[in-house]
């Protein structure tokens, strides 16, 4: 009975998306985190952080990177990952091309993550495969926990 209202367009959704970019563009609205930890849409490369005992791993998902122009640096703190992904279109091809959409992020990039106070910034190791860059930082000695041997007294 009800069949016939329960049908919508094929491209309702793609419409939907369209009139909230429109809104966005008209008030300026800035894709704004969801939440104290988020970034905001569109941040490269997006990451992974987590702990173990003994350091710290941040997994940074950067794919089409070249290494050799991969740079980073821990200063203060901060752990930064700076670089370049080139253009996946090759460049001879891209004039005579009109790209309709773009979802995939190339160009130069900056990543400035806040690192835990407990790091040491002097044991970091990096490693990029298949896409992903490891990072792991050691926690100072100082700063990990351990266990104490209580003794009995006669």
């Amino acid at each position: 009975m009800f069949s016939s209202s329960m049908q919508f367009p094929n491209n309702l959704f793609s419409e939907l998306g369209d009139i909230q970019r429109q809104f966005e563009q008209f008030f300026g609205v800035v894709d704004s985190p969801s939440s104290i930890r988020a970034v905001r849409r569109g941040t490269f490369p997006s990451i992974n952080m987590c702990t173990t005992d003994d350091a710290i791993e941040i997994y940074a998902l950067a794919p089409g990177i070249d290494t050799s122009k991969l740079e980073l640096t821990v200063d203060k703190g901060l752990l930064i990952i700076a670089g370049e992904r080139k253009s996946a279109v090759p460049a001879d091809r891209q004039e005579k091309l009109s790209i309709y959409a773009r979802e995939r992020f190339n160009g130069a990039f900056k990543r400035v993550i806040s690192l835990p106070e407990d790091v040491d910034a002097e044991h970091v190791n990096a490693t990029y495969k298949n896409g992903v860059l490891r990072v792991v930082i050691a926690k100072r000695e100082s700063t990990k926990s351990r266990r104490i041997e209580v003794h009995n007294v006669i």
